[in-house]
């Protein structure tokens, strides 16, 4: 296939369920149109192989995470999906490969209302890249510098279950078949929770996504905000699987795991009863972890308040 025969029998889709172009694929440039009081949140995500995902990975379940990573950051904006772009290096043109993979790709875009408008496709080694667009009404997104002194901190769904699938496909310690297929649920196909960021504009002060460790991604906001956190480790919402494992892998799964994917927010105390029910309505769970402070730095707690003394980092690309 030439690389034009390639986008138009996989990529090209001419009834869209919600199309949000007045242009697509086909063009220089694709075109969407803006919407009256509202801003556009752009984000880019890059997936590569053997970096981000493991050689010969399940086609479908990445075209699915390709496009989740960046649902997972409008989601973190409470913005809502618009559109994506696709930039991608194959080795081969692969039919097989690429009927799962855009088959994945779209049932998610679709359960978003999100339509693929362009992008590129080159021949290299596999290597996905994703820009995707949505909008919110301006002065309501959700940002990384506006945490305040007092603040709930809450955090949803569940943290740690994607970080102990990974440490099992590395061999780095044994986990029985029931805990690791659980855990690589979470670890190849995540949820971004879109709804509860549309749920929580005009609620939260701050948010962002737990994409590279929650230790790591909440020190985010507290820099930008020029404040500080005490976290309740033993407070954490621990996945089905990592329950199972020792109190050492707990606290350091959950809190530096990475690719959870869920949201890290923040809110006033005032707004417990409206956090829960954005939850709600957005069919999550979210727990309560911590308080903003004013003194900067993050200090760990354990179930009985006392201080926990441990040395965790977060993914690092470079590292």
């Amino acid at each position: 296939m030439s690389e034009f025969d390639l986008i138009a029998r996989y990529f090209v889709r001419h009834a869209h369920p919600k199309n949000r172009a007045t242009l697509g694929i086909g063009d220089d440039c694709a075109l969407l149109m803006q919407e009256a009081d509202t801003q556009t949140a752009i984000s880019t995500d890059m997936l590569v192989e053997g970096r981000h995902f493991f050689v010969g990975a399940d086609p479908y379940k990445l075209g699915h995470k390709a496009l989740a990573v960046n649902l997972s950051d409008l989601a973190a904006m409470g913005a809502e999906p618009q559109a994506f772009t696709l930039a991608f290096a194959l080795p081969r043109a692969d039919e097989q490969w690429l009927e799962q993979f855009s088959a994945g790709l779209f049932a998610l875009a679709d359960m978003h209302n999100c339509e693929l408008i362009g992008g590129d496709t080159t021949k290299g080694p596999l290597n996905i890249c994703i820009t995707i667009f949505g909008h919110t009404p301006v002065g309501q997104a959700l940002r990384r510098d506006t945490a305040q002194i007092g603040d709930d901190i809450w955090v949803s769904g569940t943290l740690g279950d994607a970080r102990l699938a990974l440490g099992a496909l590395r061999e780095e310690y044994p986990l029985n078949a029931a805990a690791l297929e659980a855990a690589c649920v979470r670890l190849h196909t995540p949820q971004p929770q879109v709804a509860l960021g549309l749920a929580l504009r005009g609620i939260a002060h701050s948010a962002l996504d737990v994409s590279d460790g929650l230790i790591g991604d909440l020190g985010h906001i507290l820099k930008k905000s020029a404040v500080g956190a005490t976290l309740q480790v033993d407070a954490l919402p621990l996945g089905t699987a990592l329950q199972q494992q020792t109190l050492e892998m707990r606290r350091r799964f959950s809190l530096a795991g990475g690719d959870d994917y869920e949201l890290c927010f923040t809110a006033p105390a005032s707004k417990r009863d409206a956090v829960l029910g954005a939850a709600l309505s957005a069919a999550t769970s979210v727990t309560r972890i911590g308080v903003i402070e004013a003194a900067p730095g993050t200090r760990l707690i354990d179930g009985d308040g006392k201080p926990l003394a441990l040395q965790l980092a977060s993914f690092d690309h470079f590292a």
